[in-house]
């Protein structure tokens, strides 16, 4: 999937309670896993006419038992919402998540909220992606309680567990890095861009981030970083212990990293791709529109009268006397 981008959100703040009391044709039902790992832990919570939406989901959260790095024990209890309307989805996450989001995870709640229509492009793979991803975020801050978690690697982690990112993206982030586009990635913090291009530029470079200290490190880095980070409460320090490095250096290195794997070769061949896709297209096109034009020209012509019709000619003369012309007939006279 990647970045479609069906994004999700994480929400730190205090939503509005769920609705109390619904209409008696709208009462939510629950499905519950029955994975031995899961089982009394995750609950999706979905309306009539969802049970197998919520079903599906379900069976993309249970190939995902234990989380990369994490306890197989957390997150310990989570509600999973499937909303089915705007209504709904407002009165769960607050009315503070734009209307193109995919997802929103409440860690301070234990939930996470999953539109029903998350709109016409979003396919089947990615609503798996969304379930997966905040159930990451939901194990990310359970695991975690009560510590600062950076929001690049809050978004990141949740990303890299449920899809990676779309390596067709790369080349978002060499132009980015290239111009002033690509923000610091301490500066990702709490709020953040509600704006559509701007999140898929944030998710992006999250991902991306995250995917390349894995690179570097492992999964058993991951684990083992994650666990010095809950023993010493320090973000900086448990990363510098881990990894050897500071988050500033490490900063820079993924940035040469994409610069260099992600080239201008990449820029160019990607756009040089759509312009040859785009030219192809051209061409197809006229051809069809110069073959209609001739055929509708000939048409035209077989209906139009000839240039000499025959009634403007008069009958042929035959000849006289076996003579061929008035000059020979003559003579012989």
């Amino acid at each position: 999937m990647g970045l479609v981008l069906l994004l999700g959100f994480l929400l730190l703040q205090e939503p509005v309670q769920p609705p109390t009391e619904l209409p008696r044709s709208e009462e939510a039902q629950i499905l519950s896993s029955e994975h031995p790992l899961l089982s009394g832990r995750v609950r999706f919570i979905h309306w009539p006419g969802d049970g197998a939406r919520a079903a599906r989901l379900l069976a993309a959260i249970e190939r995902v038992p234990v989380l990369p790095g994490l306890p197989p024990e957390v997150p310990g209890v989570a509600d999973i919402y499937l909303a089915p309307s705007m209504e709904i989805w407002d009165a769960l996450t607050g009315g503070a998540i734009p209307e193109w989001g995919a997802g929103v995870a409440i860690p301070s709640r234990g939930i996470a909220v999953i539109p029903v229509n998350e709109g016409p492009t979003a396919t089947l793979d990615d609503r798996d992606a969304t379930a997966v991803h905040e159930w990451a975020h939901l194990g990310l801050h359970d695991y975690l309680a009560g510590l600062r978690i950076p929001r690049w690697f809050d978004e990141g982690y949740a990303q890299w567990v449920s899809s990676g990112w779309d390596f067709e993206e790369a080349w978002r982030l060499r132009v980015a890095h290239a111009g002033s586009g690509a923000p610091p990635l301490d500066s990702l913090t709490l709020n953040w861009p509600a704006d559509r291009t701007d999140a898929q530029l944030a998710y992006l470079l999250s991902a991306s981030a995250v995917e390349y200290l894995v690179a570097e490190s492992g999964a058993r880095g991951m684990e083992i970083f994650l666990t010095r980070w809950r023993e010493m409460g320090d973000f900086e320090a448990a990363f510098r212990e881990t990894f050897g490095t500071t988050t500033g250096s490490f900063e820079s290195r993924w940035i040469a990293h994409v610069k260099r794997r992600y080239s201008w070769v990449l820029v160019l061949y990607q756009t040089a791709a759509f312009w040859l896709f785009a030219g192809l297209a051209i061409i197809y096109l006229f051809s069809v529109r110069r073959r209609r034009d001739r055929e509708r020209m000939a048409k035209l012509r077989a209906t139009d009268p000839p240039d000499l019709p025959a009634y403007w000619e008069g009958p042929p003369t035959p000849p006289i006397g076996g003579f061929t012309s008035d000059r020979e007939g003559a003579g012989r006279g």
